[in-house]
């Protein structure tokens, strides 16, 4: 049996991107037809939500920091109507307007059909994953992040499931992720690992990645950099952006991204381990997101080649879609 995952890294739906959808609450004035129908293509979508949706809540007490993301309520459906399964909440952005306007969060897309992970009422509900069903399998979701620690969920207060990766994987995400592999058919685990505008996976990410590998993960798609990286065996190190109002890096090109299609498994095969990987060419206006074409898209392809090239991994191409396959493509 094959299972085909939609994966998208930071979807940014507040500040610019929120007044759009007080205006106008639907996918399309967000995503473009070509974009929402490639996620229709998908068995099961999963992303990262860079923001609370709530119209409560005031911001979190650092002066430090810099931005806070909150979307309106109507942002819920807008995700539910894009055929989002599940999304997780454990990042930086989790706890920017409080406690209430992250229980809002929750509620909100529960409510809507979507399911939430990495973030709840207390450590234990932060760290839970959350399994989706789909032709029949069963596919765990598993989510942390590695900052801020300030918004980690403890005993007695809501927050992120925060992990301090300093060391490697912490004993009890390598203990979520077993059980998930021995409750699920497949794990996928998405983490918001590493800083800002990086072009590649710091030392600390590359370390812990092969070691949820061997937890148990069948599938790592991290997020936080807002610029993708390359792909490992099985690893997709930083998906970058798939929605936002951000100012453009000249250099980095946060505003030029992908998003991927991953198949687990064949019609021949009883495993459900990842064997062929699709990324499609993405370019982020503000506040709207289109595919990539000519230079844009060039400039993606040579990117992702390059990147791939670095960790070992070599990128095809068919039909206009940027190509891994992990029978075979790994040196």
């Amino acid at each position: 049996m094959a299972l085909t995952l939609a994966l998208a890294g930071d979807t940014m739906l507040g500040r610019g991107v929120a007044d759009q959808l007080r205006r106008s609450p639907t996918p399309q004035m967000l995503f473009a037809a070509e974009v929402r129908q490639v996620l229709a293509e998908a068995d099961l979508v999963v992303l990262n939500l860079e923001c609370c949706i709530s119209d409560r809540g005031n911001r979190w007490p650092n002066p430090y920091k810099t931005f806070f993301f909150r979307a309106p309520p109507a942002a819920a459906d807008v995700l539910a109507e894009l055929g989002v399964d599940c999304v997780t909440l454990a990042n930086n952005h989790a706890l920017d307007y409080g406690f209430d306007a992250l229980t809002d969060t929750r509620a909100l897309l529960e409510r809507a059909g979507v399911r939430t992970v990495g973030a709840g009422h207390d450590v234990l509900a932060a760290r839970e994953f959350a399994v989706l069903e789909a032709k029949g399998v069963r596919l765990a979701v598993a989510a942390f992040t590695d900052h801020p620690e300030e918004y980690a969920a403890d005993e007695q207060r809501p927050g992120a499931a925060w992990a301090d990766l300093g060391a490697g994987v912490p004993d009890w995400l390598g203990a979520l992720v077993a059980r998930a592999a021995r409750e699920a058919d497949a794990v996928l685990v998405t983490p918001h690992w590493g800083p800002n505008m990086t072009s590649r996976p710091p030392p600390h990410v590359r370390v812990a990645a092969p070691q949820l590998l061997a937890a148990g993960a069948t599938l790592i798609a991290g997020h936080s950099a807002h610029v993708f990286h390359g792909v490992a065996d099985r690893i997709l190190y930083d998906m970058g952006d798939f929605v936002d109002d951000y100012a453009v890096h000249p250099a980095l090109r946060n505003d030029l991204g992908l998003l991927f299609l991953v198949t687990l498994g064949g019609p021949d095969s009883a495993s459900l381990a990842p064997v062929h990987l699709e990324a499609l060419p993405l370019f982020l206006d503000f506040c709207h997101t289109r595919l990539a074409h000519g230079e844009e898209r060039e400039w993606i392809r040579d990117r992702f080649i390059a990147a791939c090239a670095e960790l070992g991994t070599d990128v095809g191409e068919r039909a206009g879609r940027l190509t891994v396959d992990w029978r075979r493509a790994m040196r």
